[in-house]
Order: structure tokens, then C-alpha cells, then sequence
């Protein structure tokens, strides 16, 4: 019994010994390491400035909208602050003159003027972007109803030093408006909502069988004298307003040039009461083409929606715009490109 119990405790210990060995002389587990070709994400390109689909690199998002009521008469120009406004709408008022409803958010002038009084159909004009809407007065009816639109309404008689008038001009051409201290009266900085659908890096205009035509330029008639003529500038990609030959400057020396016109046809039954709620004819132009097509508006919170004759999105090009609401039945000239010469025969 003895021995059987010492044989059975060596065997045991043998066994150990052999299990023991048998684990040094496995090779030790390769520790992992990193992967040097490990790719990082890229971080996301920043948010769209809302009113031009831009990227925003100003604070666009971090402010409201300032819409500014513009004068057009030729006293009044060159005005202040057109050329760097995200959207201006042009619109008719009394005697066929036009005047402008000029917007900021992305890019904040220094001044913006000359500023005249409210119309009629200015409240649904900024009903969809809220935000500030200064103007200097009015008839009671048009400030009545500017009164019923989202905004925060900014008046010459209530500005403080936010407006001032300018010595060097004639009244009552001479109302100017300090943007930012406009912008400080505008109570909570909500950013406004998109207006337009944008086009992507490399989107066409149209696709087929939506045809996109070649415009050289563009001139809407309005009344004599107020009737811009568009022409687009390829190196650019912008589209130059003139009068005639006469180039459209601002203040600032430098020509009006957005990157999209917009003509929309809508109806006038009084001056300065177009409508621009319900649905009509609209030719967009952008990048030396013009899609033309409907706009369909149903209620004044929501912008005009562009389409197509097969109900698709018109998009714009990203950048700012200027919208013509030309009476219906206007005439809208087009001008495009001369046809390609044709190839001399060959020499008999």
C-alpha cells in the first residue's frame, strides 16, 4: 500500500513537471498593435447659410433675418447695401416705379438705404423669413396689415440712432439705416427658413425631358427707365443688372450682379398690391440657362415652391438672388447665345 501510494504521488509529480515544461516551450501570444493605416473621418463641411445654400462662414444661422424697404427712383440711387443682400424682391408701386424689399442674413453691410415707406403687398413678401422689417411710415392701410405679419417692425419714428439722414441727398431720399443696430432691435436672433431649393456640386439646372435654354441676357419690362436688363457673365457666374448700357452700381462701386434671377409673373389689381400668394408662370436663371416653369404658393408662412411642367423642384443655383414680380403678361425679353457658325465647305 505504501508503495503503491508513493508510485501513484511520483507519477503525479511527473506529470506536473511535464505539463509545466510543456507550457515554456510554447510560444508567448504576439501582442496587437495599432494599425498605422488607420483613416480618420473627415469632419462635416459646416451648415448652409439659409437664404443662399452657401456654407456658412459669417454667423448666418446665428441671426434673423433684416428686411429693409429700398427705393428705386433714380434720385435714390446708387443705393446702399443692395449688392451684398442674400435675397431682393423687386415689386411695382404707384406710377409703374419699382422699389425693393431688400434681405440680409449672411453678409451685414455697414448701411443700407435709401428707406421708404411700407406697401401692401410687403407683409407676405417677408411673412415666410420673420425676422426685422424696418421702413420709414405709410398709408394706414399697408401699416395695418404690415402690423399682422411675424416680424419685428423697426419704423423711422421709433429707431432711435439706427436711422439717420443724409445731408448730402435730397428728402426724401436721403433714409439710411445703421444694419447692425437694426439687427439689435430685432428681438431673439431665430435664423429664417429657407426660401429656395439649392442645386448640388455638379446638379444641371434641368434634365431631360425638362429643357434648360442658353440665355446671354434678359431684360424685363417694367416701366421705361426701371426696366433692368440681366446679362450674364460666364467668368463670374453671376448676372450683371444694367439699364440700357447703363450698369446698375451700388454705393460701394460695385455692379449688382446675383447669381440667380428669378422672374415670377403674378397679379397686380392695384399698385403695390401684388399678389404673391396662389400660383403662376416663373423663369428661373441661373448659370446662363433659364428653366421656366410654375410657382405655387398656398399660403403666406410658406415660400413660393419653383417646378417644372412634370411637377420637380426647380432648384437654384447656391448664392443671392433676385426675384422680379413682374406683372402678368409683361414683357420678358431673352436674348441667347448666337447659333454656332457652320463649317466652310471644303475647297473644290
Amino acid at each position: 500500500m505504501r508503495r503503491s501510494f508513493a508510485f501513484v504521488a511520483a507519477l503525479a509529480v511527473t506529470a506536473s513537471i511535464a505539463v509545466a515544461c510543456s507550457g515554456d516551450d510554447e510560444p508567448e501570444a504576439k501582442e496587437q498593435k495599432a494599425d498605422p493605416t488607420t483613416t480618420t473621418t473627415a469632419p462635416p463641411p459646416p451648415p448652409a447659410a439659409p437664404l443662399t445654400g452657401l456654407p456658412d462662414t459669417t454667423g448666418a444661422l446665428t441671426r434673423p433675418a433684416l428686411s429693409v424697404k429700398v427705393e428705386n427712383s433714380p434720385e435714390a440711387r446708387p443705393q446702399s447695401g443692395l449688392e451684398t443682400a442674400d435675397v431682393v424682391y423687386e415689386e411695382v408701386v404707384e406710377g409703374g416705379i419699382t422699389r425693393f424689399v431688400a434681405i440680409f442674413n449672411s453678409v451685414i453691410p455697414e448701411v443700407v438705404g435709401p428707406i421708404r415707406s411700407v406697401r401692401d403687398m410687403d407683409p407676405n413678401i417677408v411673412w415666410p423669413v420673420g425676422g426685422i422689417f424696418a421702413y420709414s411710415g405709410g398709408a394706414p392701410g399697408p401699416v395695418s396689415h404690415i402690423m399682422d405679419a411675424p416680424v419685428n417692425l423697426v419704423d423711422e419714428g421709433a429707431t432711435g440712432t439706427a436711422m439717420y439722414r443724409d445731408r448730402g441727398k435730397a428728402a426724401p431720399h436721403n433714409l439710411f439705416g445703421y444694419t447692425q443696430a437694426l439687427f439689435d432691435r430685432g428681438g431673439q436672433p431665430v435664423p429664417p427658413p429657407p426660401l429656395f431649393s439649392y442645386l448640388a456640386p455638379g446638379e444641371p439646372l434641368a434634365t431631360a425631358p425638362v429643357v434648360a435654354e442658353p440665355v446671354t441676357s434678359v431684360r424685363v419690362g417694367f416701366q421705361s427707365g426701371y426696366d433692368p436688363t440681366w446679362t450674364y457673365d460666364a467668368t463670374t457666374g453671376t448676372w450683371l443688372r444694367s439699364y440700357g448700357f447703363q450698369p446698375f452700381m451700388a454705393a460701394s462701386g460695385a455692379q449688382i450682379a446675383p447669381v440667380n434671377v428669378v422672374v415670377q409673373f403674378i397679379d397686380y389689381p392695384g399698385y403695390s398690391d401684388g399678389k404673391t400668394l396662389g400660383e403662376g408662370d416663373v423663369w428661373v436663371f441661373a448659370g446662363g440657362q433659364v428653366v421656366r416653369g410654375r410657382w405655387v404658393r398656398p399660403a403666406p408662412e410658406q415660400p413660393a415652391q419653383f417646378v417644372d411642367g412634370f411637377g420637380a423642384p426647380i432648384k437654384l443655383a447656391p448664392g443671392n438672388t433676385w426675384v422680379e414680380l413682374v406683372p402678368r403678361n409683361t414683357a420678358v425679353d431673352v436674348v441667347g447665345p448666337p447659333p454656332p457658325a457652320l463649317a466652310a465647305p471644303p475647297a473644290p
